[in-house]
Order: structure tokens, then C-alpha cells, then sequence
């Protein structure tokens, strides 16, 4: 079965017609996963918000399968690209499974509501990520690692071919980063392709697959997480010595005190 590219090419991001990065160009395979580097200030989250059409690219252009997504309609988006955020702490008291249901809106036409098939699509993101006996909880009251899957659960309920996640473990306990990380890693081992930005290289050697600096409004490096997740260009990227060490459970990046 052939899987879905996503191709960006010489990306110019910005605000206001004014550019912050320029020449952003990489690749992936659905199935993939991207990790997404950089010091706060460098651009991600605008770069996640101008692939997805949030925020219009001053230049450049990103294709899916060869295709300029430039004219595409937001349902046509959100089919394609699922966007799980930080999770916030919410206001209003959905259910999880409301909120997860909220993900089918890109399948249904205007005033239209949920039918059978977008229940059981709904059913079964909550089934892959493990939260179904969350179901009936309101939103507001989960924990931090909690609403961060529920968030990945809505998403994934839109069956896209990409999800793209903004710093998915931010303010979660060691526990809860290690158990969204684990689920991310079967999200894309079912066939889905996964960018994300993460501010611990550890991440991207967990995850596997490729990654890519982003400094100074460019890539700094891009290519198979081995090969980019190395003493100089971290120091090049957060201008401190770092270790990457090889243990029994894979590599670690040790900050260097000596």
C-alpha cells in the first residue's frame, strides 16, 4: 500500500509579511516520525501553524502527495492533518468523549450531526490511546497526562494522515511523558505520520525516525534522529556541551559539567 507524502519545500514563515525563518524544506512518509528541535523563540509553533494553513507561508509551498495544499478547504485540512496543542486546562465541562467526538466535525457538513460511523470512529480513537474508561469524565478535571491524550484521542478521531503536535509532553510529570511518548510511537507504527516539537533531545532518540534543528529563522540540521541528536550541533543549537551516551535502553543526551 502506497502512504501518503508530505513534502514542504523552501517554507518562508512569518508574521505580517514579515519572515522569521526562511528555506524550511523536509520530508515524511506516513508511518514516519519528525521531531522537531529548537530554543524557544526559534519558530516552531509558527512552523506547525503555517503547515496547517493557521498562519499563510509567506513563500514556499507544502504538498501532500504532490499536491499544493495552499487551496485546499479547512475540512479538506483537517481530514489530512490531525493539530493537538498543549493541552490547557479547559473551561468548559465536555465529557472526554464529547471532546473526542469534536474531531468528526471535519467529516460532517453544516449543521449536521454525529452519526453511527462517526461515534464508532470516535469509540475507537479512545480505544487505540487507552483512555476509554475516561469516557464519561469531565474534561477540566483530568490530569495533565490525561487531557493530553484526550487531545490526541480528538485528533485521531479525524482519521488523518498526519498528525502534527506542539510540544505534546510539555508540563507533564516524567511518568506521563513516557506513557503519551509510548503512545505516540504506536500512533505511528499504525501508519500515521507524526511531526512534533519537543524541547528534550531524549525525545527524539525514543522516537525514533528523523529530526530537525530549527535556529536563527533556518534548519540547522535535518536527517535520522543518530545523525542530526549530536554533541556539536547541540551545543551549536542551545550553546551548551552535551554527552549523548549509549546505554542498554538506547541513548541519552547528558548535559556536560566538566
Amino acid at each position: 500500500m502506497t502512504r501518503s507524502r508530505l513534502s514542504v519545500e523552501e517554507l518562508v514563515i512569518g508574521h505580517d509579511g514579515k519572515p522569521i525563518g526562511r528555506d524550511i524544506s523536509f520530508s515524511l512518509t506516513a508511518g514516519e516520525t519528525l521531531s522537531l528541535l529548537g530554543p524557544n523563540g526559534s519558530g516552531k509553533t509558527t512552523l506547525f501553524k503555517s503547515l496547517l494553513r493557521l498562519i499563510e507561508p509567506i513563500g514556499g509551498s507544502v504538498r501532500v502527495d504532490g499536491q499544493d495544499v495552499g487551496g485546499w478547504s479547512r475540512p479538506a485540512m483537517a481530514r489530512c492533518f490531525g493539530y493537538v496543542p498543549q493541552a490547557g486546562g479547559g473551561y468548559f465541562p465536555f465529557s472526554v468523549r464529547e471532546m473526542v467526538l469534536m474531531g468528526r466535525t471535519a467529516h460532517l457538513s453544516a449543521f449536521a450531526s454525529p452519526g453511527h460511523r462517526d461515534q464508532d470512529a470516535a469509540e475507537a480513537a479512545l480505544k487505540q490511546l487507552g483512555i476509554t474508561h475516561l469516557a464519561e469524565r469531565p474534561y477540566p478535571q483530568l490530569s495533565g497526562g490525561e487531557r493530553q491524550l484526550s487531545l490526541i484521542a480528538r485528533a485521531l478521531a479525524q482519521e488523518p494522515r498526519f498528525l502534527i503536535l506542539d510540544e505534546p509532553t510539555a508540563s507533564l510529570d516524567f511518568g506521563n511523558q513516557v506513557r503519551v511518548l509510548q503512545q505516540i510511537r504506536r500512533l505511528a507504527d499504525s501508519g500515521i505520520g507524526i511531526v512534533l516539537s519537543t524541547h528534550h533531545p531524549d525525545q527524539a532518540f525514543m522516537l525514533g525516525g528523523r529530526a530537525i534543528l530549527l535556529r536563527d529563522g533556518g534548519l540547522a540540521a535535518s536527517g535520522p534522529v543518530s545523525e542530526v541528536i549530536t554533541p556539536p550541533h547541540l551545543k551549536a543549537l542551545y550553546g551548551i556541551e552535551v554527552q549523548v551516551l549509549e546505554t542498554a535502553e538506547g541513548r541519552i543526551c547528558v548535559p556536560h559539567y566538566g
